[in-house]
């Protein structure tokens, strides 16, 4: 590797470290709905644009060390592990599979590039990474916390509006977001060389 590209690795490291760091810190901030347990995750955000700043497998590295963190920092002192498969799906697995808004990383910023609206893209390929996040935090709630559910109650049912109620919150979240960010897409995107 030619020390250039030893550069831009430790480079897309750092950055990587960064927003991990603050996707952890931003988890810290009071972030319910008012709607029981449906919550906005502020680290979403800044996993997305680095995700379609640096890729699908810093997106992905990213995401999987912030579930790690999350774990270790609020997962065993919250009850939120039950057991060892429950806390690796809700945690490294669903925090990592965010990543996947690396996807749209090459098509978001050619768009932006040839001057051209990547906003839908942007919000396409997010819903892509959200979903498959609460898609897992969906069925590790069908399985292992079916027994929270309401009395009479399918836990299916229950992990749905939960996690599908926590999906839309985080939608909605987002597209405000990027309606706000459009004109700032460009430095927030685009790696300069």
């Amino acid at each position: 590797m030619t020390e250039v590209g030893k550069k831009n690795d430790l480079i897309v490291l750092t950055e990587g470290a960064l927003i991990t760091a603050l996707a952890m810190v931003l988890s810290f901030v009071p972030h319910s709905t008012g709607v029981s347990s449906v919550e906005f995750v502020y680290g979403l955000i800044p996993m997305s644009i680095y995700a379609l700043r640096r890729g699908l497998k810093p997106g992905l590295m990213a995401g999987l060390a912030w579930g790690i963190l999350d774990l270790v920092l609020r997962g065993f002192s919250s009850g939120g592990f039950l057991n060892p498969l429950q806390g690796f799906v809700e945690y490294p697995l669903a925090f990592g599979v965010v990543g996947l808004i690396g996807l749209g990383s090459v098509q978001v910023k050619r768009s932006i590039k040839d001057g051209k609206s990547a906003l839908g893209l942007i919000i396409f390929y997010s819903a892509l990474g959200f979903f498959a996040k609460y898609f897992l935090h969906f069925i590790a709630g069908g399985i292992y916390w079916g027994t929270y559910a309401p009395k009479g109650m399918n836990p299916w049912i229950y992990s749905l509006v939960i996690n599908g109620g926590s999906f839309i919150a985080n939608m909605i979240m987002l597209v405000v977001l990027a309606v706000v960010l459009n004109r700032v897409f460009k430095q927030l995107i685009i790696v300069k060389s």
